[in-house]
């Protein structure tokens, strides 16, 4: 069998980036749409895409430790978005039932054919496999990923 090499964890680190971005809008073009906190998530993942990407290019380690960064980052984001759906604690109020839902709308906003498009709040789970919404795959699958970026930073060229 052959021993994985700095460049394969790279690659498979940055490749379950992009699976798992890919996996997001398939979500979304199968009709659930996501939430301000969804996006969040989605950002670290196309930032790590791009490191991936770099590394290949220029071989510089401190990309790899960069990678890994991206993959905690979308890791806790998605940890403390899961905590919010599952309500262990507050979200932002900008996209959860808060008191506060209807802050910085307008009375055009809510009236019938307004332009306005339908929210969609964040500490409600729109999907579920195992009693596991998307924010907590995505926290489990970045956190592995986060693992792969340091075995490759890790490992001797």
């Amino acid at each position: 069998m052959k021993k994985l090499t700095r460049t394969h964890l790279v690659i498979l680190a940055a490749g379950g980036s992009l699976a798992l971005l890919l996996g997001a809008f398939l979500f979304q073009v199968l009709g659930y749409p996501p939430c301000k906190m969804c996006f969040w998530q989605r950002w670290p993942h196309a930032a790590a895409i791009l490191i991936g990407a770099a590394y290949m290019g220029l071989r510089a380690r401190v990309l790899i430790w960069l990678g890994a960064l991206a993959a905690a980052v979308t890791s806790g984001i998605g940890a403390y978005h899961a905590g919010v759906e599952y309500k262990w604690w507050e979200g932002p109020t900008s996209c959860t039932g808060g008191s506060n839902a209807l802050s910085g709308l307008t009375g055009s906003d809510l009236l019938p054919g307004s332009a306005t498009k339908a929210i969609v709040m964040c500490d409600e789970v729109s999907w579920q496999l195992l009693g596991l919404s998307m924010a907590s795959y995505n926290f489990i699958f970045s956190a592995l990923l986060v693992v792969v970026w340091v075995m490759a930073a890790r490992k001797d060229a």
